[in-house]
């Protein structure tokens, strides 16, 4: 599997990133991250360089050993010159057989889901997504997580004024 290296500030290494799920982060304990490819017609790569994306509702779901990936929206290209295609159309994922059959498996384990966290064009302009093997948070974990943040940005507000 591919796992993909990020910066020092959690944007991925090389390219533009688009869009981020940063509702995944609070909703799922991603476990691990895989970068895959996307099918997309011309008018939504066109869009998509624009900024018109929204994964907040978005999965992967996997169809006949093949991944697709559901509701997640691409705003229409406004100076597209024919019909546009439908914003949450599903689009198949690109990745290997060997990567796809591991996530078979894993998902098959009570509790995993893949969600996508990241959309981002690489160095070579290719549009690629990131997806995470994800396992659903309780409330009491969301809570824990959250008093978590909070005491770690208080000890580097104290950290910051004895400096």
């Amino acid at each position: 599997m591919k796992f993909c290296g990020h910066g020092p500030a959690g944007e991925h290494v090389a390219g533009k990133v688009v869009c981020t799920n940063k509702k995944a982060y609070h909703d799922y304990t991603i476990e691990s991250e895989i970068e895959a490819g996307l099918q997309l017609l011309g008018s939504e790569v066109k869009s998509l360089r624009a900024g018109k994306a929204n994964l907040r509702d978005g999965y992967a779901r996997i169809k006949s050993e093949e991944i697709f990936l559901l509701h997640v929206h691409i705003s229409p290209y406004s100076h597209a010159t024919y019909d546009a295609p439908d914003p949450l159309r599903e689009r198949k994922l690109l990745l290997k057989k060997r990567e796809i059959l591991k996530l078979i498996g894993k998902t098959q384990e009570r509790g995993y889901s893949l969600i996508p966290l990241k959309i981002y064009f690489n160095e070579r302009g290719k549009a690629k997504v990131v997806i995470g093997l994800a396992k659903g948070k309780k409330l009491y974990d969301k809570r824990e997580s959250l008093k978590k943040k909070q005491t770690d940005r208080e000890v580097e507000r104290a950290v910051q004024q004895y400096r």
